[in-house]
């Protein structure tokens, strides 16, 4: 039969029935993936989270060596007594 054709209410029923099914299956298969890949992230947290509790355990247990600052050089007597006089100097002016 051509689609030109118009359709008697039995074939419509019966197109409709099939469409009906076929977006049933559909959906049914879709829940089935949504769940699927539910599963699949839970199980990839789980996982990291096990990372990461066992690496904060671990870094807990061996604490990293604390840096040590470097001092800042200390001005030598000579050095300042120049810029105080320096800094005289330019306020007499």
């Amino acid at each position: 039969m051509n689609d030109d054709e118009p359709k008697s209410p039995a074939e419509m029923k019966e197109l409709r029935l099939h469409r009906k099914r076929t977006q049933e299956v559909e959906g049914i298969k879709a829940m089935a993936d949504i769940a699927a890949a539910d599963i699949a992230i839970r199980k990839r947290t789980e996982t990291l989270r096990a990372l990461r509790l066992a690496k904060e355990a671990e870094d807990l247990a061996n604490p990293p060596e604390p840096k040590v600052k470097a001092r800042a050089k200390a001005k030598t007597p000579a050095k300042t007594a120049v810029k105080a006089a320096a800094k005289k100097k330019a306020d007499l002016t």
